[in-house]
């Protein structure tokens, strides 16, 4: 079957930088909902159009087709004393960047000094070219129920259940809603 809108496609990937440096590599397959779902970057889905199980590829991808150009502008500092405790570099909080529209950012920890914290809102592969070894390993017609919802159920996919829409208790999470100013 050929890899087209509406679609659930299972792909084996490594990520590196423009440089070969390993970035990620997937220990368990991408599998996402093909056709304009926003599941995956949109260079990757064209890429992989018409293509079907076996196809092998390395693509390379710059930052305005991936996860952007590095913005100074989402880089802040603020006082130590407006976040919790204790506070980690790593740790991510929702705030809204200076001149931003209505749009939450989420802001990771870089750094923190005595008294002040550097809070980044960039996506950490901004402003990267980005390089993608795909191997396509499955590709299956989407089911009704995936193509409603935008997105892939089982295996590696999304799952509703009992508790979908209540996140609370994952690690983490009560970091995410700490806002800044």
């Amino acid at each position: 079957m050929k890899i087209a809108k509406n679609t659930v496609v299972s792909v084996n990937y490594k990520l590196s930088d423009a440089q070969n440096n390993l970035i990620e590599e997937g220990a368990q397959p991408m599998v996402y909902l093909h056709g304009g779902y926003e599941n995956t970057l949109p260079k990757i889905e064209e890429h992989l159009d018409g293509k079907e199980a076996g196809f092998t590829s390395t693509l390379q991808i710059e930052p305005e087709d991936g996860f952007g150009e590095y913005d100074s502008e989402l880089v802040k500092v603020e006082d130590r004393k407006v976040l919790p405790e204790p506070l980690e570099v790593g740790m991510q909080f929702e705030g809204m960047a200076d001149g931003a529209d209505d749009e939450p950012v989420i802001f990771t920890v870089t750094e923190i000094a005595d008294d002040k914290v550097v809070l980044d809102g960039n996506h950490p592969l901004a402003g990267m070219a980005l390089r993608f070894e795909l191997s396509v390993i499955d590709v299956r017609e989407a089911t009704e129920e995936e193509i409603a919802h935008g997105h892939v159920h089982g295996a590696h996919g999304h799952h509703h259940g009992e508790d979908d829409g209540d996140d609370e208790g994952e690690e983490g999470d009560q970091f995410r809603s700490q806002p800044l100013h």
